[in-house]
C-alpha cells in the first residue's frame, strides 16, 4: 500500500449528465478520500476542469487564453471538493499554482509538506499554472516535487486500451506497460509529457476506472485491476 500519492481526477468525474457539478458524486469522492486520509495515507488531488470548460478543443480561441480559462475552471472544482470534504470532517487545504490569496494558498513544496504532516488532504488547483501543460502533466509534476510513491489517474474506463473500447470492441486491454511502450504505441489515454516526467523520476503510474466501488482506496492498496506503468 502506498503512503503518499497524487491522484488526478478529471473535471468530468465531478459531473453527471447535464450537471456540471453533481453533489452526490462529490460526496462519494469525498467519502473515499476521507477513508484514505483516515488510514494515514497522504493524498494530493489534482483536478481537471473539463466539466466546466473545454474551449481549447473547439479551436475557436487562442490557446493561452483558453488554457487560462481552464485553470479557473479547476479552481471552481477545487472549492466544491474542499467544501464537501470539510463537511465530512476531513481536514483539507487547496494549494493553487496561481496566486489568488483571497481564495487559496499558493503551492510551495514546503507548505505542502507542512500540511501533510498535519494530516491534511491536499487539493491542487490551476494545474501547473502555465498554458500548454495538461492537468495530467501537472499531476505528474506535483508527484515528482513531493516524492509521491505513485501517480494515480482515475479515468472513465477501467484501464488503458490500444484504442477506445467504446468504439473498438477488439481493442487490447493492457494490465502492465512500460513508460517506453506507452510512448512508442502513442497511447493517448495519458498525456505523454506526464509519462516522460514519471519515467525520469521513476514514479509508477496507475490508471484505473473511477466507477468501481471504493475504487480510489482499492487502487492505492493495489487491489484494483487497472493498468500499471513502470
Amino acid at each position: 500500500m502506498y503512503t503518499r500519492v497524487v491522484l488526478k481526477l478529471s473535471g468530468e468525474a465531478l459531473a453527471l449528465g447535464s450537471e456540471q457539478l453533481c453533489f452526490n458524486t462529490l460526496k462519494e469522492l469525498a467519502f473515499q478520500l476521507k477513508q484514505v486520509n483516515d488510514l494515514g495515507i497522504q493524498a494530493g488531488v489534482m483536478l481537471g476542469g473539463g466539466n466546466i470548460w473545454r474551449g481549447r478543443s473547439s479551436g475557436e480561441m487562442e490557446r493561452t487564453q483558453a488554457d487560462h480559462m481552464g485553470m479557473l475552471a479547476t479552481a471552481i472544482n477545487a472549492l466544491a471538493l474542499q467544501d464537501t470534504l470539510l463537511k465530512q470532517g476531513t481536514p483539507c487545504t487547496i494549494l493553487s499554482a496561481i496566486e489568488m490569496e483571497r481564495l487559496f494558498e499558493t503551492f510551495t513544496i514546503r507548505r505542502a509538506e507542512e500540511l501533510f504532516k498535519k494530516g491534511h488532504c491536499l487539493i491542487f488547483a490551476c494545474g501547473s499554472g502555465y498554458p500548454f501543460f495538461s492537468t495530467d502533466t501537472a499531476a505528474a509534476l506535483r508527484a515528482a516535487e513531493l516524492g509521491a510513491d505513485a501517480l494515480l489517474l482515475a479515468k472513465n474506463v477501467d484501464a488503458i486500451y490500444s484504442a477506445d473500447p467504446n468504439l473498438d470492441p477488439l481493442a487490447t486491454r493492457y494490465e502492465k506497460l512500460t513508460y517506453s511502450e506507452v510512448l512508442e504505441k502513442n497511447l493517448t489515454a495519458i498525456d505523454q509529457t506526464a509519462v516522460v516526467l514519471c519515467k525520469e523520476q521513476r514514479i509508477p503510474i496507475i490508471v484505473f476506472g473511477l466507477n468501481g466501488k471504493l475504487s480510489i482506496l482499492r487502487a492505492i492498496k493495489g487491489e484494483l485491476a487497472g493498468t500499471r506503468i513502470t
